[in-house]
């Protein structure tokens, strides 16, 4: 039998979601407590792979089991030896051929920045920090140059193991939230660092350091180097990715109203 879960979890205490050997990683913790529950080793595979630090609100899982369990027992006896910060949200039987990565039709993250000439203090480790005031018409600019089809080197990490640069950007709205900026990214897939390296450049256009079209420039570089810094994984979340709706798997948890927005 195999099952789907989704996943929420503050990232800040993990290196990671790979498993390592250290075992503090998010797939380590979550594999040891499913052991616990089904009383056998399980194995994960993800949707998506987060760094150290990211966020994940509705990270989905798939794993085979012989372990016959109603859905709703399998979060609650997972979470009882989950720690705090990680927690199953859902669970749901899948086809045998469902694959948590290579199903998924597109994948979302969001990147929740704080402008304010003071650091974050209560949101530590949940949010980026600009303390330059930002120009959201400059970076809602910027951001349709990223939009569409493009080979994506100038914004890739030198160690992503993805075999080809290539990815379609599908959308990425900027939004002024009170004293919080959000910007949402919705892409076929994602390379390792692709979300950071751009938030650095949006920022930089933000902050007056280059105008829009510069980001233009970048993408056509197709070198790393001609990018801005990686901006900090503190603020970034992995919204989770979305598959055939035929499956009916959740696309969001309680952890996406968390968030702050502003209503369109």
């Amino acid at each position: 039998m195999r099952l789907a879960l989704g996943v929420s979890y503050r990232g800040a205490a993990y290196q990671g979601w790979q498993s390592q050997p250290g075992g503090q990683t998010v797939q380590d913790r979550l594999e040891a407590a499913l052991a616990e529950f089904a009383q056998q080793r399980v194995t994960t595979v993800c949707a998506g792979r987060t760094d150290a630090g990211v966020h994940g609100l509705n990270q989905v899982v798939h794993f085979d089991t012989g372990v016959v369990r109603q859905p709703f027992a399998w979060v609650r006896g997972t979470n009882r030896y989950l720690p705090e910060d990680i927690a199953v949200q859902w669970c749901c039987g899948v086809p045998h051929d469902f694959h948590a990565r290579n199903r998924a039709r597109g994948r979302r993250y969001t990147y929740l920045l704080l402008q304010s000439p003071v650091r974050p203090s209560i949101e530590q480790d949940l949010c980026g920090w600009s303390f330059r005031p930002l120009d959201g018409a400059a970076m809602s600019q910027a951001a349709q140059h990223l939009l569409g089809e493009h080979d994506f080197s100038s914004f890739r990490a030198a160690s992503c193991q993805a075999p080809s640069p290539v990815k379609t950007l599908r959308s990425l709205v900027v939004q002024r939230c009170g004293a919080y900026w959000r910007f949402d990214f919705e892409a076929d897939a994602f390379l390792h660092h692709m979300v950071r390296n751009m938030m650095g450049c949006l920022v930089a256009v933000g902050a007056g350091r280059h105008r829009p079209a510069w980001i233009r420039d970048v993408l056509a570089e197709r070198r790393r180097e001609a990018a801005a810094p990686t901006f900090p994984a503190a603020g970034l979340y992995f919204d989770g990715p979305h598959y055939d709706r035929r499956l009916q798997l959740p696309e969001r948890t309680a952890a996406h109203d968390w968030l702050p927005s502003n209503p369109r």
